[in-house]
């Protein structure tokens, strides 16, 4: 039962964040984002002291719950392991565990959050980890079959899906991602949870608690004759059936065992603070029922945004390179640049949700995989708050639309070598129409001459940099206007 009880859970974590990352219609009711701020390091960085407490709490009373049940890379390894042992059961084995390579990993993960390098420990931190391969992995092939369903319901004259772009945001952070889903596989096919207890930070730092978990399986010396079986089913190889010995820090009450021996020589109960009640002699077996589940975050409501490709059916319009920004623009919420990198794990829950496709993973090396924007594609609409509501880090606080239309993030630039009005000699005024806060005016080239061509000045003080000039200017490749951003992000 016990087992099942994980499951059930597990799967409604997994389930839950997995649509979180793949759902690009905000029809996720707003509960689920919750699953996102209970994940360990992002409420860490985020100083959520609630979540954090509650599962160190959660650890000290029934074990590593957290890496069984609500870490979805753990539960990714656990359904990888499952596949496997389809194949060829009872294929584990005690073996000592890594306990140099988990410290040294701990202590560099450690190290570059506290040295204000969240990027270089997003590598390893399991959720974020997990984000990036859905992001950038899972969502393409899921947005393919989409734009099939919607290639098929057209023809059915049917409006019931519709198309949406896909496209290689980051090759790196794609890198990064595949490299860490093929590691990952192969080692849980393998070793079942061998990441988990060799790699994962969050693992090791809860492993440390979970050896003083007050409930945690226990072996029954009256009981048990010697069969092992439950060490050749246990994933995290951490049952040493031989002594009669189970090494809690890597244990991650998943149960198997439990359910495993057929004597009912291990069970699940309380054990008190000492770690030497792996072997008792029998006892009370009553089972006790745990619950790690709960709800959270609103997903932004999202529309998709075509991007028009033929200028009237004739001549095919060149795709906009990115310019070269002094300072990278970050999502109002972030209040500082330095704010934003040292508390985003590269997650790329906000790129996903961004109905805009104004977020992109960065592949500076100061930055790496941490989402900038750019206005290619889309620009950054006043009364959208979709990364604020959902970031879990803290990288991009919550905010109103009435608060977002007030704040500055950075200031548009022009170009006049680009502009039109002087390569081509016309009036364009794109950028003066489409600025919704009014920062940008019309003048003659020529004061005197009525015939001159008009080009664009700024003010800079009206100016948010939400990126609406940058994106329908038509000069290209480079538009002749675009946003710079600001180190400290200020109310006007």
């Amino acid at each position: 039962m016990l087992r099942k009880i994980r499951i059930i859970l597990a799967t409604l974590f997994f389930v839950g964040i997995t649509a979180l990352f793949l759902d690009f219609t905000g029809t996720l009711p707003a509960f689920l984002g919750w699953m996102a701020k209970v994940q360990f390091v992002p409420a860490l960085l985020a100083v959520n002291v609630a979540v954090v407490v509650g599962l160190l709490l959660l650890t000290l009373l029934f074990g590593r719950l957290y890496c069984s049940v609500i870490c979805p890379l753990g539960v990714m390894q656990d359904i990888v392991s499952w596949l496997a042992g389809r194949r060829m059961k009872r294929r584990f084995s005690y073996s000592k565990g890594y306990t140099v390579l988990r410290v040294i990993m701990l202590v560099l993960f450690a190290v570059a959050l506290v040295v204000n390098v969240a990027w270089l420990a997003a590598f390893i931190e399991p959720y974020s980890a997990y984000g990036r391969i859905v992001n950038n992995l899972f969502a393409p092939i899921y947005l393919w079959g989409n734009n099939l369903l919607a290639y098929i319901a057209e023809r059915a004259d049917s409006y019931a899906f519709y198309s949406v772009d896909v496209w290689l945001k980051s090759g790196v952070t794609l890198a990064v991602a595949a490299v860490t889903f093929v590691v990952v596989v192969i080692l849980a096919w393998r070793g079942g949870r061998t990441w988990c207890n060799s790699v994962c930070p969050v693992g090791t730092l809860l492993g440390a608690v979970s050896r003083f978990s007050l409930f945690k399986p226990v072996i029954n010396l009256d009981k048990c004759n010697g069969c092992k079986l439950c060490s050749k089913n246990c994933k995290a190889s951490c049952i040493n059936a031989e002594e009669h010995k189970i090494d809690y820090s890597r244990c991650v009450v998943c149960m198997d065992c439990v359910d495993t021996c057929k004597r009912g020589a291990i069970t699940y109960r309380y054990a008190g603070f000492s770690q030497k009640k792996n072997e008792v002699a029998a006892t009370d077996n009553g089972r006790r029922q745990f619950i790690a589940a709960g709800a959270m975050v609103a997903s932004g409501s999202l529309f998709a945004q075509a991007n028009k490709k033929v200028d009237g059916g004739l001549a095919v319009i060149e795709d906009k390179k990115v310019p070269e920004r002094a300072t990278p623009i970050v999502p109002v919420g972030s209040k500082s640049l330095k704010n934003f990198t040292t508390h985003c794990t590269a997650c790329q829950l906000c790129v996903s949700k961004c109905p805009n496709d104004v977020l992109r993973p960065s592949s500076s090396i100061d930055r790496l995989m941490q989402p900038e924007m750019s206005f290619e594609r889309g620009f950054c609409r006043p009364a959208c708050t979709a990364c604020a509501d959902v970031c879990p880090n803290g990288a991009i606080k919550p905010i109103q639309p009435e608060q977002k239309s007030s704040t500055k993030i950075g200031t548009a630039v022009w170009v006049a070598d680009n502009c039109i009005a002087n390569k081509d000699g016309v009036t364009c005024n794109n950028c003066e129409r489409h600025c919704p806060n009014g920062a940008i005016k019309m003048i003659r080239k020529k004061d005197a001459d009525n015939k001159a061509p008009r080009i664009p000045m700024i003010d800079v003080e009206r100016c948010l940099g939400c990126g609406a000039c940058e994106y329908v200017c038509p000069a290209r490749p480079f538009s002749a206007i675009f946003v710079e951003g600001i180190e400290e992000h200020r109310e006007i």
